[in-house]
This record gives C-alpha cells, sequence and structure tokens, in this order.
C-alpha cells in the first residue's frame, strides 16, 4: 500500500464529518456507503489513528479526527487554489463547483441556467442541491449559495444577481367570495396561506408601502405549508392569498389566474450569489457567478 495520502480519501473524510454520516456523504458524492466506510478506513490505517466513534445511529468525530479535519480542509483549500490559478491561466476554468439553492427558484430558474453554464464552460463539474431551509454555506461545504433574500451572514461574500420583490396575490375565484383587502390590516380577516420557508418568521408578513415604511401584520388561515409551491397551487384553487415572489407569480398574473392585492405592498427578496470568504479570488466560483448574473439578468423580476 502507497504512503501517500489519497486527496479523494480527504475529501470523502471531510464530506463524513460535515454530514455527520456515511449514508449522507455516499449520497453527496454519488457513492455507496461501503465505499465511503472502505476510503474511511484506509484512511484511519494510513493516518494511524481513529477519526470517528461509530454507532447505530448516528458518526461522532473524534478529537484526532478533529486535528486532522483542520489540516485536510487546509490541504484541499491550497489544492483547489491551484486548480483556480491555473485554470486562470488557461481562461478555462475547471473542477468541482458545489451549488446550492432553494427548491421553487432552484428548480425553476437556477437549474436550466447551470446546464447552459456547463455547456459554456465544459471542464466545470457541478453539484448542484436543493433545500428547503437555510444553508450554512461554509459549515455544509458549499462553494455557492444563489438564494432569495437580503438577510446575508457578514462572514460571506453576496453579490445581486437579479432585483426581485414579494406580492400578495389571489385567484379571481376568492376574491369573487371575499372582498378585496383595502388595507393591510385587512389580511388578518382574510384566508392567508403562510408558508414555512427557510429563515422567514412563519405568519408573519413584513411588507413596505409606497411611503418606504415597512409594516407587519399576522396573518393565518385553513392552510399552511413549508412549500411555496404547495401554497401556490392553493392560491390558484381559490384558497386564499398567497405571498409570493414576482418571477413565481408573473405568468399567473399574464393569465389572469391570479390577481395582485394590494399592489402598494411589496416584500424585497433580491436574488444572490454567496460564497465564502475564502472563496473570493476562486476563477471557477467568479465564472459562476459571472455566468448566473447574465443569465438572471440585473433587471427588476416583473
Amino acid at each position: 500500500m502507497t504512503n501517500l495520502l489519497d486527496n479523494d480519501d480527504l475529501r470523502v473524510f471531510v464530506t463524513v464529518v460535515r454530514k455527520s454520516s456515511f449514508a449522507g456523504a455516499a449520497e453527496a458524492l454519488g457513492m455507496s456507503p461501503a465505499y465511503v466506510s472502505k476510503r474511511i478506513g484506509i484512511l484511519e490505517e494510513m493516518l494511524g489513528v481513529r477519526l470517528f466513534q461509530r454507532t447505530t445511529r448516528r458518526v461522532v468525530i473524534t478529537s484526532d479526527g478533529e486535528q486532522v479535519y483542520v489540516r485536510a480542509q487546509a490541504i484541499l483549500d491550497n489544492l483547489d487554489e491551484l486548480m483556480d490559478e491555473v485554470s486562470e491561466r488557461r481562461r478555462e476554468p475547471s473542477g468541482q463547483v458545489r451549488i446550492c439553492s432553494s427548491f421553487g427558484f432552484g428548480r425553476n430558474l437556477v437549474a436550466p441556467a447551470i446546464a447552459k453554464l456547463v455547456a459554456a464552460y465544459p471542464g466545470l463539474q457541478i453539484r448542484f442541491e436543493v433545500f428547503d431551509r437555510l444553508v450554512d454555506t461554509v459549515a455544509e461545504g458549499f462553494d455557492l449559495n444563489v438564494r432569495v433574500g437580503d438577510e446575508i451572514a457578514p462572514h460571506l461574500i453576496a453579490r445581486r444577481l437579479l432585483a426581485n420583490h414579494r406580492i400578495l396575490c389571489a385567484a379571481p375565484a376568492y376574491l369573487a367570495r371575499h372582498p378585496a383587502p383595502k388595507n393591510l390590516a385587512d389580511l388578518a380577516g382574510h384566508q392567508c396561506l403562510p408558508i414555512k420557508e427557510r429563515d422567514h418568521p412563519f405568519g408573519v408578513w413584513r411588507l413596505r408601502g409606497r411611503s418606504g415604511v415597512e409594516e407587519t401584520v399576522k396573518v393565518s388561515g385553513a392552510l399552511s405549508t413549508n412549500h411555496g409551491e404547495i401554497a401556490l397551487r392553493w392560491a390558484l384553487d381559490g384558497a386564499g392569498i398567497v405571498l409570493r415572489s414576482r418571477w413565481d407569480a408573473q405568468p399567473y398574473l399574464d393569465a389572469g389566474t391570479l390577481v395582485q392585492v394590494l399592489p402598494e405592498y411589496t416584500q424585497e427578496a433580491n436574488v444572490w450569489a454567496v460564497y465564502p470568504q475564502r472563496l473570493a479570488g476562486s476563477a471557477k466560483v467568479r465564472v459562476c457567478v459571472e455566468f448566473l448574473e447574465r443569465h438572471l439578468g440585473m433587471g427588476e423580476a416583473t
């Protein structure tokens, strides 16, 4: 057996740490859990330390494993930086980029853009994942998070890709049964469709009127969900009033199957490319961000 560490084994190890699971790491890496376990076993044998305490329910990193994790991450970061420098000289970005986004926006807008990105830069390998929760970009090992919403941690770099806002909408069938709200306070008496979405407070809508002052209203209804597309479907079926991004609602507004209510009120929800400080000079991340910016556009999402 060679005495040289395999960088791929270090990546497997780092992924297991981040996922706290062999199965989770296997899924993220496109490998079988048995293969992940085998590579960790080989790494432990080469280093002469136990990296994890394994139980039937979870995987816990050991103190030795924590030390190895710090060094492994530094090695992989340096390797990625080297690859970026080489690809910068070649002007052909290459290597893997891990990108994440939210379910609806990721599926409908980001995924098609990523397919075009890879077609334009065949040296890139994109691993794209979508979530219905707030992602810790650094801790979970993502290179780029394409996210909706302006609340961004200060230790991250953010670049706006698309100006966007959320609007209030309802189906004509719902408004035929319920008089349209005349002011924000009227929403408390309507069937609203609250969404528990990532870092947004559930059942609390914060909207800004033409005066520029932000107002808050507590809403409720017979139906609520943690998935925006479900809430939009309910709204189309006439179940109530929904707060959705303009990019999501616009086709239905154009078709007349949704009507905007209280149009003077909106909620800022710009689209950002968010990435760790350590990747500020990464050629492949810069190419991805610039491509997404061009593809999504910097205009208002209307």
